[in-house]
């Protein structure tokens, strides 16, 4: 699609898949996304005091369990874009009795000052950014030297299961999608993102030529999804 009509058309679609988001996830990725989650926050090493900033953090589940760690001390912040998954987000933290702020934001235009985080993690929401390496390069600008970029995203699966993710992706996911969240069409948006994210290799290099160095990454499951790692050093 035309850049100019991209951001229109994500938040259409999580508009409308906001208050089965977390149904969908478990369904779609069989409970994985929620250790490909685990795995990110003990990767993010949170300790008490620290300032985080959670990107795209929809339905709150990383924030929430930035929010303990950091403690009464620290500052986890809450983000989104689409108003309507940070409500759910809020409200979700609300109900557990997590207290922490909440602001809709874009992350091509951060609204933090410069090197104020200790950590700032992006969780499947990378693909749908239409400039990249600007959401990127403003992720490093508001981390402290030393501090650390997780991005866990979906990514290139292993070759030889490729045609049968495939056909998942495009045959099986719409239709759950139909079936639970009404809404087909939104899900085969997913799908096609997820074809159009950078590989494993292309994001590392994106990261780096940003500015952000040790730059590494992990596969999840096969290469399903993919954990990058980035640390900005001055």
């Amino acid at each position: 699609m035309r850049e100019a009509e991209k951001a229109a058309r994500v938040a259409d679609v999580f508009h409308s898949v906001a208050a089965k988001y977390d149904i969908m996830n478990d369904l779609m990725s069989a409970g994985l996304h929620r250790i490909w989650k685990s795995f990110t926050i003990g990767r993010a090493d949170v300790r008490p005091g620290m300032k985080v900033l959670d990107i795209a953090g929809g339905t709150g589940d990383l924030a929430k369990a930035f929010a303990r760690k950091a403690g009464v001390s620290g500052e986890v912040w809450l983000t989104d874009i689409n108003s309507s998954m940070l409500g759910v987000g809020r409200d979700r933290l609300l109900d557990r009795g997590v207290l922490t702020p909440v602001s809709v934001c874009d992350a091509e235009h951060l609204p933090f000052p410069s090197e104020y985080f200790d950590r700032v993690t992006v969780a499947f929401g990378l693909r749908n950014m239409t400039h990249k390496d600007q959401a990127l390069a403003e992720m490093r600008r508001v981390l402290k030297p030393g501090g650390k970029l997780l991005v866990l995203e979906f990514s290139r699966i292993t070759k030889p299961l490729e045609a049968a993710y495939d056909w998942y992706s495009f045959n099986v996911l719409p239709k759950i999608g139909k079936v639970v969240a009404n809404d087909e069409e939104s899900y085969r948006y997913l799908a096609e993102s997820i074809r159009m994210h950078p590989d494993q290799e292309n994001l590392a290099e994106i990261m780096r030529t940003v500015g952000f160095e040790r730059v590494k990454y992990f596969n999840l499951s096969a290469g399903i999804a993919a954990l990058h790692e980035g640390i900005r050093l001055e």
